[in-house]
């Protein structure tokens, strides 16, 4: 059966379902969310897509991001995808969420209502080698400047969110 996305107004509110490849052919505004994981030292946890992804493949992004399926609360299916991409499960909080839309050379468009989790994590990764191409944890400094030398480097999503992140993991105890 083919995946769904919830689609929604741009004030998060349901307005229906559609199938996944057909809600990014058409460029349609889905419900999302945007994973990011720190150890306790303060590095955080990064994956390469895998290269057969959708779009995006062989891109650095954050831990892990996904679509919540219909009937799925965010909470739900955000325990559930890192679950399935990395091999484990933490505590996430929501931190904020934003909109945005990327369209890629493949003629794909991400118009996402993204909702961003932080989470803490310091026990053993097993990335899933269907989602993942390969993960480090990396001190956000270095991210930060390697993002900015090279952005194509990295996912729309993550270059639009990471410098927020970092901001609200202040707010958060860990």
């Amino acid at each position: 059966m083919p995946e769904e996305v919830i689609l929604v107004d741009e004030e998060d509110r349901e307005i229906g379902k559609m199938e996944k490849i057909r809600a990014h052919q058409e460029g349609r505004l889905h419900r999302a969310f945007s994973i990011f994981i720190f150890s306790p030292d303060g590095r955080m946890l990064i994956q390469k897509r895998a290269k057969e992804k959708y779009h995006c493949g062989g891109l650095w992004a954050n831990a892990c991001c996904s679509h919540p399926r219909p009937g799925e609360t965010l909470e739900e299916a955000v325990h559930r995808r890192l679950k399935e991409e990395l091999g484990f499960d933490t505590e996430l909080k929501e931190a904020f969420h934003f909109i945005y839309r990327a369209t890629f050379p493949n003629g794909l468009t991400e118009h996402e209502f993204d909702h961003v989790f932080i989470g803490f994590y310091s026990g053993p990764v097993q990335p899933n080698k269907e989602e993942v191409e390969e993960i480090k944890w990396v001190a956000p400094e270095e991210i930060l400047e390697d993002m900015r030398k090279n952005p194509e480097r990295y996912t729309p999503w993550f270059r639009i969110a990471l410098e927020k992140v970092l901001e609200k993991t202040k707010e958060f105890n860990h």
